[in-house]
């Protein structure tokens, strides 16, 4: 693998894309002689998503998970804002 110096990359930056996509080689961007970047052929993720994460399978709702409870509905609703206030 050829090392480009930085002031060639920067020149001739399109020519270097297009010889990695062309070629899938890398081009090493370097220097005073080495190499300091990589400049690599994009490879796009070709796999499937994965859906559901780390809890699919670990998790059950229960049958009454919106059923509502009414002594928590009275307390919501028919109580003070504030205790020493009195009720009409």
């Amino acid at each position: 693998m050829h090392i480009k110096t930085i002031s060639e990359a920067m020149a001739n930056l399109s020519y270097l894309i297009k010889m990695v996509q062309e070629t899938n080689e890398p081009v090493s961007i370097g220097k005073a002689g080495k190499p300091i970047a990589v400049l690599p052929a994009y490879k796009q993720d070709e796999s499937s998503r994965r859906l559901g994460g780390s809890w699919e399978g670990k998790v059950k709702v229960s049958d009454d998970f919106d059923d509502i409870d009414k002594d928590i509905t009275d307390s919501f609703y028919n109580t003070a804002i504030f205790p020493d206030q009195k009720k009409n």
